[in-house]
């Protein structure tokens, strides 16, 4: 019998299989296994807590409320995808509210004045946001000015843009744009109580979630890597496909007319999307290996200035986008848009496992650090808590959340850069000096 398979299957039960069912890997930190849970546990306090106070049902997990998070806080969340790859190289960007607004008014303006139809509206404001992307990046990459200075310039002159081009006043846009800030999928002529498309998208849902279980399974086999016993990756499978069923039949059984959102739509296709550039190509190893050791990924080959600029250019066409979505949201761009979103996104980035220091990081955890703010948010408000009480404990999870990071190091605990690196180390693993370089 192999020694290399007989450890998987005779050995008992190990606590690290449970930790490898949420982590993904027997060396997973303390914060990266809690982040997942402390989100259950504010959920699961803010229904217990409204359902004392109502007397009846629980306000958390209703449709209703549940469709206005993603409404409300799907701009914070697709930032949070882009200030994660920011983060993970090393930089910070202060300007993206600024940057949001600044799109968000030149392309209220464009259908108001301009007459250009919404779809073209929409092209002309991921363009602007390239091009503002390209210009800080520029400045990073190529000048050498510190991301810090670049953008809080940035944030700066576009806020000013801004209110210089909108004259500090409110502009309607079209309901066709309104889509994509308020629209839900459609109903089917179907005699149900639900909403058919939202339950087909979540069986999708399911359908890719044994797809890249056992997928992920197979990899390792091949690798010879150290697998998880396969009762841990079917009980994940369950668990995460009851999740995905639950929540999708709670949006589907809403009020009448409304569904799973578009705007989060557009947030899931996007963290599929950047999910699969930063795990699974050559440029989101390239994002790291920069991160984590600058110098040592510029000796392997690695244009670490085009790597500069583009995470750049990409964090601004992000906040384009979610500044169109805001704008469409609210039926108006105003002088006040943008207002404190750099601070959520940089905030749900870090409560989300990134690290300080960069190198660390990933698109699902910032996800679920997002969410952490955003349930945090949502549920004090429904506790009639005023803005000044939200944004001191939103301040106390974010100083922990770092400070677990800080105290994780200090402890010498394994972090998932080292993780990475000495996957990359084994003989039948490719390590730093094997990525292709950048043409």
């Amino acid at each position: 019998m192999s020694s290399s398979t007989t450890p998987t299957q005779k050995r008992g039960f190990h606590f690290s299989d449970i930790r490898k069912m949420f982590g993904g890997g027997g060396t997973s930190s303390l914060r990266q296994f809690g982040i997942l849970g402390s989100l259950i546990v504010i959920v699961i306090f803010f229904e217990i807590t409204t359902l004392l106070r109502n007397g009846a049902n629980g306000a958390t997990l209703t449709p209703g409320n549940l469709i206005n998070v993603i409404n409300q806080y799907s701009f914070i969340l697709i930032l949070a995808i882009g200030m994660v790859m920011v983060i993970i190289m090393g930089h910070i960007d202060l300007s993206v509210g600024s940057v949001a607004a600044f799109v968000g008014i030149i392309v209220a303006k464009s259908m108001a004045e301009w007459n250009l139809p919404w779809p073209l509206a929409i092209l002309l404001g991921l363009v602007v946001g390239a091009l503002v992307g390209a210009w800080q990046g520029f400045w990073v990459a190529y000048v050498g000015v510190p991301a810090f200075i670049v953008t809080l310039a940035g944030m700066l002159f576009f806020r000013g843009a801004q209110q210089f081009i909108g004259d500090a006043q409110t502009i309607p846009v079209p309901k066709g744009f309104q889509i994509i800030g308020t629209g839900y999928l459609p109903e089917v002529a179907l005699p149900l109580n639900f909403n058919v498309l939202t339950m087909v998208l979540a069986l999708l849902g399911v359908a890719w979630l044994i797809f890249w279980e056992a997928r992920t399974r197979r990899i390792q086999r091949k690798m010879g890597s150290d697998m998880a016993p396969l009762w841990v990756s079917v009980t994940k499978v369950v668990l995460l496909s009851i999740v995905v069923l639950a929540a999708a039949w709670m949006f589907a059984t809403g009020r009448p007319g409304t569904s799973f959102p578009v705007p989060g739509l557009i947030l899931l296709a996007l963290v599929i999307l950047y999910s699969f550039v930063t795990n699974s190509t050559v440029f989101g190893r390239h994002i790291y290996a920069v991160g984590g050791n600058r110098q040592a990924a510029r000796l392997s080959g690695v244009k670490d200035r085009w790597i500069d600029f583009f995470v750049m250019m990409n964090m601004s066409t992000l906040a384009a986008l979610a500044g169109m979505i805001f704008v469409a949201r609210s039926q108006a761009s105003g002088p006040n848009d943008g207002t404190g979103w750099e601070l959520d996104a940089i905030a749900s980035v870090f409560i989300g496992g990134a690290a300080v220091a960069g190198g660390i990081g990933t698109v699902i955890g910032s996800i679920i650090g997002g969410l952490v703010m955003a349930f945090l948010n949502n549920g004090l408000a429904l506790l009639g808590q005023g803005a000044d009480v939200v944004s001191m404990i939103k301040g106390l999870v974010l100083l922990v959340a770092v400070g677990i990071d800080v105290w994780n190091k200090q402890q010498g605990r394994p972090s998932l850069i080292g993780f990475i690196m000495r996957k990359r180390n084994k003989p039948d693993a490719p390590n730093l000096t094997d990525f292709p370089k950048s043409k």
